[in-house]
């Protein structure tokens, strides 16, 4: 049985910043991991609903805002599966292999020309497998340390900033290069990121990583592997099966498809929260903290799904309602899409400091969520003005999308971290991992809800678009803020 002292003696530790050497590696493969995927999130929706003549699919473009939003919804709900896989039967470091090449024949499937087949055989690629990669990569991460070594959260900080800058970058690379050329050249350079990923993955495992990653915690029996593999070889089959038919037969369209989507972003948390709470193994502490974990549950899906709507809506709004005429300069709207890691990258050491300045006197968790919440309301509010001032027809200054995403990125600063640590320390311990699981679909169910509200968008509406969600999730925020103490007493000491 290999022990957690026995992979952190195989890791070498030092030769990256004081880290693990193992951290180069895995810095490096998340770069361009994300890198590959917010480059052809940058490009996919003007993709999706540019006409033929200018290299896109001629999609109505409140479908493809949809789509784009189901996409996003399916990332975050994969991650369940990999984390079983990466539990049951491969190892984390397997895992995210196969992942990496999933994901990479997803953009180059994309690179080529074929219409809606390639866009959906794609994203069933991308979507596997970045459920496969993303949250096993940060496992890894976490294998390289001792428990009580005290460089992993500069590690996991340091690792964080990976994510940010491929984040950063690819939006002004692929953007530019499909915007401007030709769109499946972009998703090109996309493919060529994750090829690079996987090298450097590939090459350095195995000096750097030494057992990290390579067992497998849980594994399945062999009665269990024969059973478990039957069953899901069936239910591929009945679901290839049922899902000809009902396509064929004109059943099962996109909005149809969106619409389970959606439910299921409705129905599967609400299983989780069900089983937590009423199982044995959940002592009665426990279950009031499962109890306190809904309202903020709802408030980080309530954050999400104005967030993500800076990839779907407000990119819509960065191609056909902003002046990309900036001095001598051409903007090109795939680039707004930097701005989200850019802020990040630059806000999130200042709001690490304040913490720990703040020590015993900061806010509590639900009033961090709060916090959250209101910032990601103004973001919203504000594309109101120029809406207000100039009418809808009128270009508008690119100065209003750069303070909506710097609002709703201080947002995020109050509640996304915030909220992985109070997940931790609300989960019942029988429920751990299902507890992180359900963390991640907090942007699921808000994407998965996304993909029927974007639908409502149109340059028309906008001030009542913008108005009416920005004001509820300010209506949130304060009902939030006011019920805290409420909260807190649900927590049972976790503040």
């Amino acid at each position: 049985m290999v022990t957690k002292q026995d992979i952190v003696n195989s890791v070498p530790q030092k030769g990256f910043f004081g880290q693990p050497k193992g951290l180069l590696s895995l810095f490096f493969t998340e770069f361009w991991e994300r890198f590959s995927y917010y480059g052809m999130r940058a490009i996919l929706l003007y993709y999706m609903y540019y006409e033929l003549n200018k290299g896109g699919l001629g999609l109505d473009q409140s479908t493809a805002n949809s789509i784009m939003a189901v996409y996003g919804s399916l990332v975050y709900m994969s991650g369940i599966i990999g984390g079983w896989i990466a539990d049951r039967l491969l190892g984390t470091t397997r895992t995210v292999l196969y992942g990496g090449v999933l994901i990479m024949l997803g953009h180059i499937v994309l690179a080529l020309p074929g219409g809606l087949t390639t866009l959906f055989a794609s994203m069933a690629l991308i979507v596997i497998g970045t459920g496969l990669l993303k949250p096993n990569i940060s496992s890894i991460v976490g294998d390289l340390y001792a428990e009580n070594d005290n460089r992993r959260d500069s590690g996991f900080s340091i690792f964080y900033m990976g994510i940010n800058m491929g984040a950063l970058i690819a939006p002004l690379i692929v953007g530019t290069v499909g915007l401007q050329y030709n769109f499946h050249l972009g998703f090109g350079i996309a493919a060529v990121g994750m090829a690079l990923g996987l090298i450097v993955f590939w090459a350095t495992k195995k000096k750097y990583l030494g057992l990290a990653g390579s067992y497998v915690p849980n594994p399945l029996t062999k009665e269990e592997r024969k059973k478990i593999f039957t069953t899901i070889g069936i239910g591929i089959v009945v679901i290839a099966v049922a899902g000809y038919i009902l396509i064929t037969a004109g059943i099962m369209t996109i909005d149809v498809f969106t619409m389970i989507v959606s439910i299921l972003g409705i129905v599967i948390p609400t299983i989780y929260f069900i089983v937590m709470y009423r199982s044995n193994k959940t002592n009665a502490d426990e279950k009031s903290r499962v109890l306190a974990y809904i309202p903020l549950f709802v408030a980080a899906m309530m954050f999400w799904a104005i967030q993500e709507q800076g990839s779907i809506i407000l990119a819509q709004y960065a191609d056909q309602r902003t002046n990309l005429a900036l001095g001598s300069i051409d903007i090109s709207p795939a680039w707004f899409q930097s701005l989200n890691p850019l802020f990040i990258i630059a806000f999130a050491p200042v709001f690490a400091w304040m913490w720990i300045k703040l020590g015993d006197r900061q806010p509590s968790t639900p009033v961090k969520f709060s916090m959250g919440l209101l910032f990601a309301g103004l973001s919203f509010l504000v594309m109101i003005i120029p809406a207000y001032m100039s009418g809808t027809e009128s270009l508008v200054s690119p100065w209003w999308l750069v303070l909506s995403f710097f609002l709703v990125v201080l947002g995020e600063l109050f509640l996304s971290p915030v909220g992985l640590s109070a997940t931790t320390k609300l989960a019942p311990a029988a429920f751990a991992a299902q507890t992180m699981s359900l963390w991640f679909l907090t942007n699921a169910s808000a994407q998965a809800i996304n993909a029927q509200v974007v639908k409502l968008y149109s340059p028309e509406n906008e001030i009542i678009y913008f108005g009416v969600i920005g004001g509820i999730s300010i209506a949130l925020g304060f009902l939030l803020f006011f019920t805290a103490p409420s909260i807190e007493k649900f927590m049972r000491g976790v503040r």
